[in-house]
């Protein structure tokens, strides 16, 4: 309720992009005060329970709901972050060298909708910055998935080394990692999902983790995150190239450029669409990939997620865990609490016993 009727309403009369920004860097700047981490954790932190708690790529997940990535795109407040009831959370979208991003304004709230429109084009700060954040905290409670891209000015064609120069980077400081290739802002960005492309990429990549991990002395397991503007065709290519590649899962789906059955005058803006109208196409997404690969792929659902019957459904789809971005904003951090709350909730009514016994339930 302290978001809801105070904090809320002080952030949306703000420009989206500095009401973000204002966020990012008051959680960074808390996070160094003596106690407020803790303060944080008693207000909104979701305490873990055995029945909800996550083991997947070789990581221990204390809750299924994570951050996805673009809030914290240059890993400052993976503190503050961690202390709000998040079970995991990724940093990025980063590429190998800074880049402003796109021309502002390039962030766009949809009330009516309960959505965003963003067109961001990974502005961040480079890997090597980002690299030297991550090394620096001392105690993580959460793990962190550090999401890579490639430099806008980077060709499809050389679009692998800008990939496998982040790994090399930021290979120890992750603990899993996100292949970006399905952001609408960087142009062609979207190409490299399809065809010979698709799977030259990963092989690249998997290379280079397979590198990182001999010289680093331990496997890290890496994802694929797909956009939901595919056809069924091309739907199932991918997942056939990504299940033969040797990668970890899929997170489904970024953002949407569809706009059918959106009100608000911000509709017309280019970008990315998240957010409550992204739910039910990431939710179909997520069951197509669970019935292609017989549930052998973890599948990190993200898109549309506000309430625990969102987050419940993906993973009824096949999800194994699930991501919110947009709800933070709409609904602030009590989300988290709620979501916990509701889920063992639904699992109760169900009556399993654990988070993974609902994981693909609607296909048996």
């Amino acid at each position: 309720m302290l978001y809801r009727n105070i904090g809320k309403p002080l952030f949306f009369k703000l420009d989206p992009e500095k009401a973000h920004h204002l966020v990012v860097g008051g959680l960074e700047r808390a996070a160094q005060l003596p106690g407020a981490e803790a303060a944080m954790r008693g207000i909104y932190g979701v305490q873990e329970t055995p029945d909800m708690a996550v083991d997947l790529f070789g990581v221990h997940f204390p809750t299924p709901v994570g951050l996805a990535a673009g809030l914290d795109k240059n890993g400052k407040a993976v503190r503050g972050f961690s202390s709000i009831g998040f079970g995991f959370m990724e940093v990025g979208t980063v590429t190998p060298k800074a880049q402003p991003g796109n021309e502002i304004p390039r962030l766009f709230r949809l009330p009516t909708d309960e959505a965003l429109i963003n067109r961001m084009g990974f502005n961040n700060e480079g890997a090597e910055a980002m690299a030297r954040r991550l090394s620096q905290l001392k105690e993580r409670r959460i793990p962190v998935a550090v999401n890579i891209g490639k430099n806008k000015a980077t060709s499809n064609e050389d679009a692998h080394s800008d990939y496998e120069a982040c790994i090399r980077e930021l290979f120890p400081y992750g603990d899993f990692f996100v292949v970006n290739i399905s952001s609408p802002n960087t142009p062609d960005l979207r190409s490299l999902q399809h065809g010979s492309e698709l799977s030259s990429l990963l092989e690249a990549v998997m290379g280079e983790m397979g590198k990182q991990a001999l010289l680093h002395g331990g496997q890290k397991a890496i994802l694929v995150k797909i956009a939901p503007d595919v056809s069924d065709e091309e739907l199932e290519f991918m997942v056939d190239t990504i299940s033969r590649s040797g990668v970890s899962g899929i997170i489904a789906t970024n953002t949407t450029l569809s706009r059918a059955g959106l009100s608000h005058n911000n509709a017309k803006e280019t970008g990315g669409l998240s957010g409550k109208p992204l739910r039910e196409r990431s939710t179909e997404i997520v069951s197509r990939i669970y019935r292609q690969t017989g549930g052998s792929l973890p599948i990190i659902g993200s898109g549309g997620i506000f309430t625990a019957k969102d987050a419940y459904d993906k993973i009824r789809a096949g999800a194994s865990l699930v991501e919110i971005y947009t709800a933070l904003i709409y609904e602030g951090p009590e989300v988290n609490r709620r979501l916990h709350a509701g889920l063992r909730e639904l699992l109760k009514r169900d009556g399993y016993t654990h988070i993974s016994q609902a994981v693909g339930a609607d296909h048996r």
